[in-house]
C-alpha cells in the first residue's frame, strides 16, 4: 500500500509499536501506517504522560522534508519545549473543558449527527463484532472516539486485532469509520484556539488522512 511520505518516500521513522501490543511481521511500508496509526492513538487517548512527552521529543528533526516529515519534526521539537502539566492543561481544554465540555468532541457520531452515542458508534460497534473485535473495558470512552478508532486501524494492519486484515478490509473500514469525518476533525485539532503541543498533531492526522484515503484508491 501507499508510504506515509510523498510518492516514492517512505516518510519519517517513528518510534516502533507504540501501543505496547506484539506485531506480525508484515511490510515495511505497511509497519510505518500502522506506526502513525499508533502514535495518534496514544496521542489522543488520555493527557500524554512523562513516557509519552519523551516519545514525542525523540522525533524532533526525525522528519523528512515532505510536509508530513515537517509536521513530525514540528511536534517533536513543540515537545522538547513543553511540560508535561502544560500538556495536560491544553489536552483538558481541547478534550474535556468545564460544564459543556471541551473545544473539541473527538467522536464520529459528533461529526456526523451532531451528537454522542448515535448511529455511527452503532454500526462501528456492528462492525468490531463482525471482526471479532470486543472492547477492553479499560476506557469509558465510546468506541467511536478518534483515539479509539486509531487504535482498531493499527490492530487490523499489525495482526494484534482480529488476527489482522487485508487491505479490501482494512479500506472497508477506513471508508465506513474515519473516511467520514476524520480529516475534519483532525483540520478542526489544528486550528484549534487551545492547540499548541496537538497543534501538529493535528496536521498529522489531516495529512495522513488524505495520504490513506489516495492510497487505498489506487489500491483498489
Amino acid at each position: 500500500m501507499g508510504s506515509t511520505g510523498e510518492e516514492g518516500q517512505k516518510g519519517p521513522k517513528l518510534p516502533e509499536n507504540l501501543t505496547g501490543q506484539s506485531e506480525r511481521a508484515i511490510a515495511e511500508e505497511d509497519m510505518q501506517r500502522a506506526h502513525v496509526y499508533g502514535l495518534l492513538a496514544r496521542l489522543l487517548s488520555e493527557p500524554m504522560s512523562d513516557e509519552t512527552l519523551e516519545i514525542v521529543r525523540a522525533l524532533e528533526g526525525h522528519g523528512d522534508d515532505t510536509e508530513f516529515g515537517q509536521a513530525i519534526s514540528s511536534l517533536g521539537a513543540i515537545a522538547v519545549r513543553t511540560a508535561r502539566t502544560v500538556s495536560e492543561e491544553e489536552y483538558t481544554k481541547l478534550f474535556y473543558g468545564m460544564g459543556a465540555g471541551g473545544e473539541l468532541h473527538p467522536y464520529t457520531s459528533h461529526y456526523l449527527t451532531g451528537y454522542v452515542y448515535e448511529k455511527p458508534l452503532a454500526e462501528l460497534r456492528k462492525d468490531m463484532t463482525v471482526l471479532g473485535i470486543a472492547p477492553s473495558g479499560s476506557s469509558s470512552e465510546p468506541e467511536d472516539h478518534i483515539a479509539y478508532v486509531c487504535e482498531i486501524m493499527h490492530g487490523l494492519i499489525t495482526g494484534t486485532l482480529a488476527g489482522g486484515a487485508d487491505l479490501t478490509a482494512q479500506k472497508k473500514f477506513f471508508e465506513s469509520h474515519l473516511a467520514p469525518w476524520a480529516g475534519q476533525f483532525f483540520t478542526d485539532l489544528e486550528g484549534a484556539e487551545s492547540a499548541a503541543l496537538y497543534m501538529p498533531v493535528g496536521t498529522i492526522g489531516r495529512l495522513f488522512m488524505a495520504i490513506e484515503a489516495d492510497a487505498f484508491e489506487m489500491a483498489a
